[in-house]
This record gives C-alpha cells, sequence and structure tokens, in this order.
C-alpha cells in the first residue's frame, strides 16, 4: 500500500515529501506485495518542460511518486517556505533498488542509452551485483515501442529502469505500465554513467551541491540546458509572491 506522503507544489508539479530511505522502504515494501509504482524523478528542467506542454505534465500527475531529484527542486521548496527534506536522485535510487532486488531476488529490465552504453553499463552491473537477476534489456533505438512494451510484459520483471530521457521516458511508462505489476522508474543517463562514459561528480562537489557545476566543466555543451535553473528560480520567485498576497 502507497503511504500517503504530502504533496509540494513547486510550479505545478507535486513532489512527494519524503527521504531517501523513505522511498527505499516505500519501493521495497512494493516489491513484496508486487504493486506497480511509477516512479519520477524531476529537476528543474522536466519542471519547465512540463509547464509548457500541459500534455506531459498530464503524465506527470499519473506518477505515484515524484522525487527531487536536482538541487534546485529542494532550493525552490525552501523558498516556497514548505521545504523537501533532502535530494532523492534517480541515480542514487537506482543503485539501491539494484542492491535491494538482488538481496530478494527480484528481476530487472533494462531499456535505453545506445547499444555500447548499455552493454557496458550491463556488464558493470554484473561485476558489482553478480547475483541480480536480469530479466532482459533493450536499447533505446527501436522501431516499435509496443513491441519492446510487449516483450518486457512477457519476461514480468519486477523493476523495469527507462532511460530514453524525459518525456520519452515518462511517456512509456504511461502507455506500457499499465496493468503490469513492478517498480517503472524513469532513469535518464544513469546507464552513461554507470558504464563510464559519464562520469559523475566526486562526493564533495555533490555534498556541497555542485554537481551541476561539475558535469558544466565535463559537459561544456550542456550550457543552454543549465540555463534553465535560473528561468525556473524566476518563477519560483513568482509563486512566493502570489501565495504572499
Amino acid at each position: 500500500m502507497l503511504k500517503q506522503y504530502e504533496k509540494i507544489n513547486i510550479l505545478g508539479i507535486q513532489f512527494s515529501k519524503l527521504t531517501n530511505q523513505q522511498l527505499l522502504q516505500q519501493l521495497t515494501l512494493d516489491l513484496q506485495q508486487k504493486q506497480r509504482r511509477f516512479i519520477v524523478t524531476a529537476n528543474p528542467e522536466i519542471v519547465l518542460y512540463a509547464r509548457k506542454h500541459p500534455e506531459y505534465a498530464s503524465v506527470l500527475r499519473k506518477a505515484d511518486l515524484i522525487t527531487a531529484d536536482g538541487i534546485g527542486i529542494v532550493i525552490g521548496s525552501n523558498l516556497l517556505k514548505n521545504p523537501l527534506p533532502e535530494r532523492v536522485t534517480g541515480f542514487d535510487t537506482l543503485k539501491k533498488l539494484l542492491k535491494i532486488a538482488e538481496n530478494q531476488q527480484k528481476s530487472v529490465y533494462f531499456l535505453g542509452a545506445k547499444t555500447d552504453v548499455l552493454k557496458a553499463a550491463l556488464k558493470n552491473i554484473q561485476q558489482e551485483y553478480p547475483n541480480l537477476p536480469i530479466a532482459g534489456y533493450h536499447d533505446g533505438y527501436f522501431k516499435s515501442a509496443a513491441s519492446i512494451a510487449q516483450t518486457i510484459q512477457q519476461q514480468k520483471p519486477d523493476i523495469v529502469l527507462v532511460a530514453l530521457g524525459f518525456p520519452k521516458q515518462e511517456n512509456f511508462i504511461d502507455q506500457y505500465s499499465i496493468g503490469s505489476h513492478g517498480i517503472w522508474m524513469g532513469v535518464g543517463g544513469s546507464f552513461d554513467v554507470i558504464a563510464g562514459k559519464v562520469k559523475r561528480a566526486p562526493v564533495f562537489w555533490q555534498q556541497h551541491h555542485l554537481e551541476w557545476c561539475y558535469r558544466l566543466i565535463q559537459e561544456p555543451s550542456r550550457l543552454p540546458r543549465m540555463l534553465a535553473l535560473p528561468k525556473y528560480l524566476l518563477l519560483i520567485l513568482g509563486q512566493k509572491f502570489k501565495l504572499l498576497k
């Protein structure tokens, strides 16, 4: 059963007020009870995209839990005087889910990324979690989403990790997870990190909420995407002033 976590409205997106530990406890229970869950880990980019695309916002409203994947979301909740307890990132949740799945012998299906990236990621996953049951996998380049979804449904995995990037991954989950059991979660570029193609920020940068800066140094081409953050913060301030009236 899904607990009734408090919701924090950030620019129209309802974030679940919960910690990393609470999320893992919830997902562990869901795995044991074979519950279907649609998990979204959202950052400011996703929030802004949803504001411009009502159909995507509608998909997000169907998610069971939306977590703060990005310090900008936590900062926004603080500015709105209704703080989220901490970041709950897709990557960290993914890694912990894999450990839980290995311990409980729950199967995982991996969908997304380029073929070479996916293969490298799976190789590293098998080394780190040698007893993890892998239900199947497919790269993110396919002609028929329905055919891929049918294959996933036939395998009946307990966890489905979808690394197609937003909004594609959430749209896929919304359309094809219905009628199944298991935890379905969009994980963006996490397979690239696991494969070693993209380096995650060292712990110091993570602890000081500077992952975005580290990523920008690594990939200067991300600058246009980073410019979404000041726009997002201006909108947060606008929402704050409306609440004060």
